[in-house]
């Protein structure tokens, strides 16, 4: 009966880890070298009790505590608590994304492009693919968590001691085990891997938002969350392990629920049932869009809530980000003053950065929608009519550019809106409109790489997520690690000027804007003489 039930899964667990043998190491050496890094940072950037103290003043408000959690060890903010304070939910929600993108994988997206039915038609158990992938990934997250632990504790910073780095280790490692059961329970309940996705990272949302809205107001409701279970260890303050404990066992415990369901039901299937279509396509379905805009609408509507709270949550700490400027000596001098410009005004370069870099997400996930509608053939059933290729990638492309634009604009109108509410001399809405509207060649450029990758090298469409990546790093912390000052202008972000600190300067936006068309007009021709596969 179980040899039925589990044939073969090591070997199947061995054929995941050659498959992924590129990804995992990218997603770990991310997620350890980021963490390290930013651990080792600390220490150089508040060098003293007093500057740790001015910053974990600025913790102090209900806007920092729904953003980053509860502040354990505020009135002695040492490196590890400032550590785990900082940095431990939003890793903790990078370790979760890559345990929902990795299942989904090996579930539901093989499942749909017919793989597990090819595998299943071999002497393998009905269980073996759904339990090799849970033994990868719970593998991958143990392994996260040693190297994660031992790697702090091997900085030698006297606040990170064995206990607690091992246990901010756990804490990752737990996160991604529970999301990883998560994501394979959605697997059998969902009918196609746009559902198992948007399921898992439905409930990643209402668990960070349960967390936030709990640690403002209620307790009870932060127990309700795995994320708050993960920050109720209070990592080097107190160390407490059972939160660790609580969240295996109920990993576990969805795993087998998972795997009831997956041994219930037909291949190919979802236990929710499918909401029939209309019979007939509305006029602005077969619009030049239509199509492209229904496929994604979900997405769009999320990613623009999200954008305008990402928005609003930052401009809401900027009413208590003049007090900390000025009380740190270290940031005075990073941000030297400027006549007419206040601290937080030149601090906003530093912070549009970072939301015009979250903001090409959507944008390239847009485009790149293109190419995982042909991997799956669904392009066939539209090329086949007059149709031309042009027009195809044209509808994607505009959606891209025109919802990627909205969304900077949306997380610029949540700043605003929240910046005016806390500030006594609130930033003019013109002045943060030109910061964002600076970086739009930039978004452009990472938009027109995807175009580029799409038309003339398929196979290496995930480059724009590794391009995207680097920028980020190297942008928000080229600065802090001191890294060349070359390797920022390797990135269009590192290329857009700095409004308000330095002038809109129309002709490098001309520029990057040509820079931008030419990618696409590249792609472009690319994808009209290649082959669709």
């Amino acid at each position: 009966m179980w040899k039925q039930l589990y044939n073969q899964t090591g070997r199947l667990s061995r054929f995941i880890i050659r498959r992924d043998r590129i990804r995992l190491p990218i997603w770990l050496f991310s997620i350890i070298g980021i963490t390290i890094l930013t651990a080792n940072a600390f220490t150089g950037l508040y060098q003293s009790d007093i500057e740790r103290q001015a910053i974990a003043e600025t913790m102090r408000n209900p806007a920092m505590t729904a953003m980053v959690g509860p502040g354990f060890g505020l009135d002695n903010y040492t490196v590890g608590a400032m550590m785990a304070h900082q940095m431990l939910l939003f890793t903790a929600i990078a370790v979760a994304i890559m345990s929902i993108l990795l299942v989904t994988r090996h579930t539901r997206d093989d499942e749909e492009e017919g793989r597990i039915e090819l595998v299943r038609s071999l002497p393998v158990g009905r269980l073996s693919n759904l339990t090799a992938t849970v033994i990868v990934l719970f593998s991958v997250n143990l392994l996260l968590a040693i190297l994660v632990g031992f790697g702090l504790f091997a900085l030698g910073i006297e606040s990170l001691d064995l206990n607690g780095s091992l246990l901010y280790g756990a804490g990752l490692g737990a996160t991604g085990m529970f999301f990883t059961a998560v994501t394979a329970l959605f697997a059998q309940a969902s009918g196609n891997t746009r559902g198992t996705i948007g399921f898992s990272f439905a409930i990643l949302l209402v668990a960070y938002l349960l967390r936030a809205i709990g640690d403002v107001s209620s307790e009870i409701l932060s127990w309700l969350s795995p994320l708050g279970w993960i920050i109720g260890t209070q990592v080097y303050v107190n160390n407490y392990w059972w939160p660790i404990g609580l969240t295996v066992v109920a990993s576990f415990v969805v795993v087998a629920i998972a795997m009831y369901l997956n041994a219930a039901r037909d291949l190919g299937a979802g236990l929710l049932p499918s909401k029939p279509g209309r019979k007939h396509a509305s006029k602005f379905l077969q619009s030049r869009v239509g199509l492209p805009f229904r496929l994604q609408r979900t997405g769009i509507i999320a990613w623009a809530i999200g954008m305008f709270i990402l928005g609003t949550s930052y401009g809401s700490v900027l009413g208590d980000l003049e007090t900390f400027l000025e009380s740190s000596e270290m940031m005075r001098e990073m941000l030297q003053a400027m006549d007419g410009l206040s601290l937080t005004e030149q601090y906003l370069t530093m912070l549009m950065s970072v939301i015009s870099m979250i903001c090409t997400v959507p944008a390239l996930m847009f485009i790149l929608k293109l190419r995982g509608e042909e991997k799956r053939n669904h392009l066939d059933h539209i090329l086949a009519r007059a149709v031309s290729r042009t027009r195809v990638m044209g509808s994607y492309l505009f959606l891209s550019l025109f919802f990627g634009s909205l969304m900077l604009i949306l997380a610029v109108i949540g700043l605003w809106s929240a910046a005016a509410a806390v500030m006594d001399d609130p930033i003019a809405f013109t002045t943060l409109f030109q910061a964002a509207v600076a970086y739009l060649p930039a978004m452009w450029i990472m938009v027109g790489v995807a175009v580029l990758l799409i038309g003339v090298f398929p196979a290496l469409t995930s480059l724009t997520w590794l391009y995207l990546g680097y920028s980020f790093f190297i942008v928000y912390l080229g600065g802090l690690l001191q890294f060349p000052e070359w390797l920022g202008k390797l990135s269009p972000f590192g290329q857009t000027p700095k409004v308000p600190v330095e002038e809109l300067e129309f002709f490098k936006m001309v520029i990057l804007t040509g820079v931008a068309v030419v990618l696409m007009v590249i792609g472009f021709i690319g994808y009209n003489k290649r082959d669709i596969s």
